[in-house]
C-alpha cells in the first residue's frame, strides 16, 4: 500500500517539475519584427520566472528516494517521512536563492506607424534614448534590441 501512494505521489512530483518546465508564451512559426525610436527607458525590478514550490517537490522526492535506501520495515517507513520532510525543506530553500527578483527595464518605443509600445525585458546596456531599434514579438514574449 505505502509503495503503491509513493508510486502515485511521484508520478505527480514528476508531472509538476516537467510542467513547471514549460514556457508559456514561447513563439511559434513566425516572429513580428516593427520598427521605431526608443521614447524612454524606465529601470524595473522583474519577478523570478521560477516556479515556487518546485524546489521543495524535487528535494522531496530525491529525500524519499534516500530514505528508502535505509534500514527495513518500520525503520525505513520513518526513513522515508522524515528523507521526504527534511528533502522539502532544502529543496525550498535552495529555490528560495533564485528567487530574487532581476534588474530590468521598461522601454517605451514610437513605431514607425506612430503607435507606442511599452515592453519590459532584462537590462540591455547599449540601448539609449532616441535609438532606432526593432521591437521582435508580442505580448510576454517581446523584445527590443538595436537595429
Amino acid at each position: 500500500m505505502f509503495q503503491k501512494i509513493t508510486s502515485y505521489f511521484s508520478a505527480l512530483a514528476l508531472s509538476l517539475v516537467l510542467t513547471a518546465c514549460a514556457v508559456p508564451g514561447t513563439p511559434q512559426g513566425e516572429l513580428e519584427v516593427r520598427s521605431g525610436v526608443i521614447e524612454e527607458i524606465h529601470p524595473v525590478q522583474i519577478e523570478s520566472a521560477h516556479q515556487a514550490g518546485v524546489g521543495a517537490v524535487v528535494g522531496g522526492i530525491a529525500g524519499l528516494g534516500l530514505g528508502s535506501l535505509i534500514g527495513g520495515g518500520s525503520g525505513r517507513d520513518v526513513a522515508m517521512v522524515l528523507g521526504t520532510v527534511g528533502g522539502a525543506y532544502a529543496g525550498n530553500e535552495v529555490q528560495k536563492k533564485y528567487d530574487k527578483p532581476i534588474q530590468g527595464q521598461q522601454i517605451v518605443v514610437r513605431a514607425n506607424n506612430g503607435v507606442l509600445i511599452s515592453v519590459t525585458q532584462p537590462v540591455n546596456p547599449n540601448l539609449r534614448k532616441g535609438q532606432k531599434v526593432y521591437v521582435e514579438g508580442n505580448g510576454d514574449g517581446a523584445r527590443v534590441v538595436a537595429r
